[in-house]
């Protein structure tokens, strides 16, 4: 993958931009041809990633913390330690993960009871819509309509961060889900112009063919889940989550980004110590 070198900011933020909070959920379902997972191509011209083929996701709200939020599954303090954050942050996550799900898919990790998920989202269309407009947060929607958010649907899977040369970071957490009995990913939301479900194989096909454009933590979380016969195996899977930071190095006029795995990948590091300007990262 080649970037082009009109990337490169003329300046970078000194001292750093603080990472944001965010969330990002795969969603995952099975078919006769493979495991699939649900894509949507954020809007060109946004401020991030537009143009991009992406994941549902989206930053934390402040009122994602709320402690009231009715909640069943593993505890907060269990994704605290799978994530290696403060339990607060993972409380928030969790909620987040949720949230953005439902705005950016119409997909709702939640049910009526402890034991049992929404088939049909259909009666909290408006709701949705108030949950994008933050009319209200996601503990009072929950409440309002007597659900109850299925931590025990969600997985943790990766952790991505945005380098310091960036002027839009993120601290992302990614989890896996698979789609509900009975529901539907539409992809309604103003973020995004189109909406797919894939096979990660050919996802990543159409990447390199140069009909998608994917950003190295999409491409790279598509390529561990081709690994995956069905649903089941990856939300089975025993992940280990550490935190990742892409490298760019410039090379001629060239800009390559390197990840973990890459023998350059621990030059690229002591190289953005050593020469901050020759890189890009997101």
């Amino acid at each position: 993958m080649v970037l082009p070198e009109s990337m490169v900011p003329d300046k970078f933020p000194d001292p750093p931009v603080t990472p944001k909070d965010a969330a990002t959920v795969v969603l995952l379902r099975d078919t006769a041809a493979g495991l699939e997972a649900f894509l949507l191509r954020r809007v060109m011209g946004m401020a991030f990633a537009g143009g991009m083929s992406v994941f549902p996701g989206g930053g934390v709200d402040q009122r994602d913390a709320d402690v009231a939020v009715a909640w069943t599954g593993p505890d907060a303090e269990w994704w605290a330690e799978r994530f290696d954050c403060p339990v607060p942050l993972a409380r928030a996550l969790v909620c987040a993960a949720v949230r953005e799900t439902f705005e950016e898919s119409g997909v709702l990790l939640a049910g009526p009871s402890a034991s049992s998920v929404v088939s049909d989202t259909a009666p909290y269309a408006s709701a949705r819509k108030s949950l994008v407009d933050r009319e209200f947060s996601l503990a009072q929607f929950l409440a309002g309509a007597g659900l109850v958010l299925r931590a025990d649907l969600l997985q943790p899977w990766a952790n991505w961060i945005t380098p310091a040369e960036e002027p839009r970071r993120y601290d992302t957490k990614f989890f896996i889900a698979a789609l509900p009995e009975g529901q539907r990913a539409d992809g309604s939301t103003s973020e995004a112009d189109h909406a797919e479900w894939r096979r990660p194989t050919d996802a990543i096909a159409l990447w390199k063919a140069g009909e998608r454009g994917l950003l190295p933590p999409t491409w790279m979380t598509l390529a561990d889940l081709a690994e995956m016969p069905t649903v089941a195996d990856a939300m089975a899977a025993d992940r280990t989550i550490s935190k990742i930071i892409p490298k760019v190095i410039r090379e001629g006029h060239i800009l390559r980004p390197v990840l973990p795995g890459d023998p350059a990948y621990p030059q690229a590091a002591n190289h953005l110590d050593a020469h901050p300007d020759d890189t890009l990262g997101r």
